[in-house]
């Protein structure tokens, strides 16, 4: 019987380096995770935000040839930690199970190995760790914490010795931590056959910027997410087939509740943006963020984000489905040449290689929603025709449904994440 094994974890105080190490059918798969070394920390704490990173993470190497059993050989989880592990290895690998045609049975269930129920317990801590990526969401959450004369450590997680040299600019000294993902492991599973896919790389993310802010004495972790992720692509019985589940507001929900259960109720962490609908957020971008910023951002990943690629400056490539997101989403706000500049003069609605991710991302001709992390197509549709009304930009060679989606409401959100 296939065994996926969560083997053990640690963390060394004198260098600061964390591993994960996982076994399955004989081949050992470890993570290893930089942080900068710190003195004096809560050692209850970070041993118990390392654990949930420890379950999180194991999706990157599970996803590789999917087991029927998941194994703890350090450790213990009770019924209600076995349900949130559940979900993240079955709809935060749903996109993974599509494109591998796996069903829900075919992913990871846990069982609770103890009764015994661990308590959360109290934490001294404050300041805000705030997670940076160079893109809009972000930055806005940082401009707006600026303008506010809000104190907060910026954060970047990077896979190699670079982050953008934009976030030297936001005021406030960048911690960086490396995550040095077990490439040679998994390079030598692909090649005999390996699966690969999507995994929900936000909860991985949030679980390694929680062992940070634990390190620097912090008590809130703020991401930047919107109203976003929500919408699913398709459906596998009664599997949910969306590209980023961990970005949901389910989702962050969930993540949450652990940490306030687990760890410590003292310990915060969510989206000061999540109540917006994306349009809402790239219009505050342009009010609040588009002078200093606007020209040296970008959300595009496929120019931006390949694995141990140099990302100091950021760039669009123009050519993908967040380019042409990002285009919907800034035009009703932003003028035409402007936005345009940013593409190398390029007016994304008239390039005939995006008219197909247009047709997805605008819900047109039956063409499938791009997996990638975008806006709702109502949205998305209403951005189109508010950019039309706005005048300057080319049309798409399709016919785009007219919508009357109201990017002004306000979703629910966490009561401390406000800004």
């Amino acid at each position: 019987m296939s065994q996926f094994i969560f083997e053990n974890y640690g963390y060394d105080v004198s260098t600061g380096l964390a591993h994960f190490r996982y076994k399955l059918d004989g081949r050992t798969f470890e993570e290893q995770v930089q942080y900068q070394p710190a003195a004096h920390y809560d050692e209850v704490m970070l041993d118990r935000a390392l654990f949930l990173a420890f379950g999180i993470i194991g999706t990157s190497y599970y996803k590789t040839f999917p087991a029927t059993e998941t194994i703890f050989e350090v450790g213990q989880i009770d019924d209600w930690q076995a349900n949130f592990l559940s979900k993240v290895y079955q709809e935060g690998l749903s996109q993974f199970a599509y494109e591998n045609k796996l069903t829900r049975q075919d992913l990871g269930h846990f069982t609770a190995t103890t009764d015994h129920v661990l308590e959360s317990v109290s934490y001294v801590g404050e300041g805000k760790l705030v997670l940076q990526s160079g893109g809009k969401d972000s930055l806005l959450v940082a401009s707006l914490l600026n303008e506010k004369g809000i104190d907060y450590t910026p954060w970047y997680l990077t896979n190699s010795s670079y982050y953008p040299a934009i976030l030297d600019s936001l005021g406030h000294p960048v911690v960086v931590t490396t995550r040095r993902i077990d490439i040679y492991a998994l390079r030598a599973a692909a090649a005999d056959g390996a699966k690969n896919g999507h995994v929900p790389v936000t909860y991985i993310v949030q679980s390694l910027a929680l062992i940070q802010a634990i390190l620097l004495n912090k008590n809130e972790v703020l991401v930047s997410i919107a109203h976003e992720g929500e919408e699913p692509h398709a459906h596998i019985d009664d599997l949910a087939i969306t590209h980023q589940w961990s970005k949901t507001w389910f989702a962050e929900q969930l993540f949450a509740e652990y940490v306030e259960r687990y760890i410590s109720p003292d310990i915060h962490i969510g989206s000061p943006l999540r109540r917006y609908s994306e349009l809402r957020v790239a219009e505050l971008f342009v009010q609040h963020a588009w002078k200093q910023f606007g020209h040296s951002f970008s959300s595009c990943n496929r120019a931006n984000y390949k694995q141990g690629e140099d990302n100091s400056e950021l760039h669009w490539c123009g050519d993908c489905p967040k380019c042409a997101n990002s285009y919907l989403l800034f035009a009703p706000f932003v003028d035409a040449e402007e936005l345009k500049s940013l593409f190398a003069g390029q007016d994304l609605f008239e390039k005939p290689m995006l008219q197909e991710t247009f047709k997805g991302l605008l819900g047109a001709e039956g063409v499938m929603k791009p997996f990638e992390c975008v806006g709702e197509i109502n949205e998305l549709q209403y951005a189109y025709h508010l950019a039309q009304k706005r005048g300057g930009y080319g049309q798409v060679s399709f016919d785009v449904p007219e919508s009357t989606f109201d990017y002004m409401s306000e979703y629910p959100a966490q009561s401390f994440a406000t800004l």
